[in-house]
């Protein structure tokens, strides 16, 4: 009677341990047996830049730093509040992009002109397209020693006229970009130059003759 409480508890428990491997081995049938990879996406190819680019964001570097330095002179120098907020206009939009240019620089490998380098950087009134600091309207340190020491209408007066052929030969270097140049965000900054400091030498044009 013992012999077959045992044998029927053994029956039993085999029956129990076969069920569970059954189930566990269903599950393992619904797994995939080898997973399909995870499809990662490359990164955008680099956008290709040329030897115009690169002088392109040389050149504009320090033309920017000098426009802002003499902007940096309007704000207790000035007389006509409109010079005032114009050279304000002025700085916020150049220092951002001097970032932008630099920023184009590191990414290419290309060396940044240093930023107290500017009284050697060719300044003068004749561009020169061979060089990279050789665009033209920079102002030379004596024209900025003129312009610091100057106040009121004088400063405004030298101000206008000083910044409107500062302009002019950016619009000049950024108009080569667009036809020379090939990487597209410095292309779309230097169409952006073009569109606003030739609004800005207008408002000038109308500053000076107001």
């Amino acid at each position: 009677m013992l012999n077959t409480h045992v044998s029927t508890g053994v029956t039993g428990g085999l029956l129990a341990v076969s069920l569970v491997l059954t189930a566990c081995g269903g599950s393992n049938a619904a797994a995939p047996a080898n997973p399909a990879p995870s499809v990662s996406s490359s990164a955008p190819a680099t956008a290709q830049h040329n030897a115009a680019d690169v002088a392109f964001a040389q050149s504009m570097i320090p033309h920017h730093r000098d426009a802002v330095a003499m902007a940096d002179l309007a704000a207790d120098r000035a007389q006509d509040p409109e010079v005032t907020t114009l050279a304000e206009q002025i700085q916020a939009a150049q220092q951002p992009e001097i970032d932008q240019l630099t920023g184009f620089l590191s990414a290419w490998g290309a060396e940044v002109s240093p930023s107290n380098s500017m009284d050697g950087m060719g300044h003068g009134s004749t561009p020169s397209t061979s060089s990279p600091s050789g665009m033209g309207g920079m102002m030379s340190p004596a024209q900025m020693e003129q312009l610091r020491n100057s106040t009121g209408t004088r400063f405004d007066e030298m101000f206008l006229t000083m910044m409107i052929e500062h302009h002019r030969s950016a619009v000049s270097a950024a108009q080569e970009e667009i036809e020379q140049g090939s990487y597209p965000d410095a292309k779309q900054l230097a169409e952006k130059i073009v569109a606003d400091q030739t609004a800005e030498i207008s408002r000038m044009q109308q500053m000076q003759a107001g």
